[in-house]
């Protein structure tokens, strides 16, 4: 094995102080692991971080993004969960291993990889044993690295807070990668799934992967598309992506007593909507922070007992990540890898 490889770093906030740099490879300390990074799936949060640093503390040179899939190459001293030669994917929040995150009520808790912690676009990484998860052994690499992030978070907002059951109505918006995993999640515990795009194509590729109707927003009021759906009864769950004022369509488009997961900005991080409908459906309405480490090792195993494959726009090799972050700002049909190799 080399003694260098290859790492994305920052040198300061924007697009423009990413480069490209050859570094030492890692020595896993106490209680930690090398793993050889073989995949690392983008999520919208990894532009965000690279264009304006989210207002967080970062130290320079930072690395980028969340998710990986890998291979442990050695075990530092006092490590048991892993061995060399398992397959392996990152944890979104490290030390978040069950029930409530660290932090309080001034301090909310977002400590991630590659938001506060650095992260994983890299040849090699050394972190502690905690921050892994056993990969699920019906995926390859570049499918087991899209679910730390996107896969967890429809897995939180429709299993681990949902639960969503048979027969229920579970509304996705968007094509990205969260939302197809809800649409695929919704699917497997037999809900009705309906998805919103402004793209005819997509909506296509979402019925092909199970949707059981397809709204254009573009060409019609989806509140209202939904109401004739479901004759006005709306939806039991919403995955609401769109952030901002998008809320507000939210709480009109929910069932009373159903449930908005709120986990996208898209259109702004203030989010609003009028008080009527909130007051008078009473839905529960919750923020969605993708989720902990046995929620993560639950969705594995469900991957792997269901035959769940995740949706995979495009690969990119790791010296074009430049060109996947832009396929990033433009949309994707489900999710963009780096191959790391």
């Amino acid at each position: 094995m080399s003694s260098t490889m290859k790492r994305w770093q920052m040198s300061g906030i924007g697009k423009d102080k990413l480069g490209l740099a050859e570094v030492p490879v890692p020595t896993p300390g106490p209680g930690e692991l090398l793993v050889k990074v073989a995949a690392v799936s983008l999520n919208y949060r990894d532009k965000l971080m690279t264009e304006t640093g989210m207002g967080l503390p970062l130290q320079f040179p930072f690395t980028p993004a969340s998710d990986l899939a890998g291979t442990v190459v050695a075990v530092g001293a006092g490590a048991t969960r892993f061995k060399a030669g398992d397959r392996v994917i990152s944890t979104f929040t490290p030390g978040w291993i069950d029930g409530k995150p660290p932090g309080d009520a001034r301090v909310p808790p977002y400590r991630s990889l590659g938001g506060f912690h650095p992260g994983v676009l890299a040849e090699f990484v050394a972190f502690p044993e905690d921050w892994f998860v056993a990969a699920p052994a019906s995926l390859n690499d570049a499918e087991a690295s899209t679910l730390p992030c996107a896969g967890l978070t429809a897995w939180f907002a429709l299993v681990e807070r949902g639960p969503v059951a048979a027969g229920e109505t579970v509304l996705v918006q968007g094509t990205g990668g969260v939302a197809l995993f809800g649409l695929q999640l919704a699917k497997a515990h037999g809900a009705e799934v309906i998805v919103t795009s402004s793209s005819d194509e997509k909506l296509a590729g979402a019925k092909a992967l199970g949707a059981d109707h397809g709204i254009n927003r573009a060409k019609e009021d989806w509140v209202e598309a939904l109401y004739r759906l479901t004759k006005d009864r709306g939806a039991d769950h919403i995955l609401e992506i769109a952030g901002g004022p998008g809320l507000g369509r939210s709480l009109a488009a929910v069932a009373v007593h159903g449930r908005i997961s709120v986990i996208g900005v898209l259109e702004g991080f203030d989010i609003s909507g009028p008080a009527g409908p909130l007051l008078l459906k009473s839905p529960i309405v919750q923020g969605i922070s993708v989720g902990h480490r046995r929620a993560l090792e639950d969705l594995v195993a469900a991957v792997d007992r269901i035959g769940l494959k995740p949706v995979i726009d495009r690969s990119y090799a790791l010296a074009d990540l430049p060109a996947a972050l832009d396929h990033l700002d433009r949309g994707a049909f489900g999710k963009i890898v780096v191959d790391v190799g």
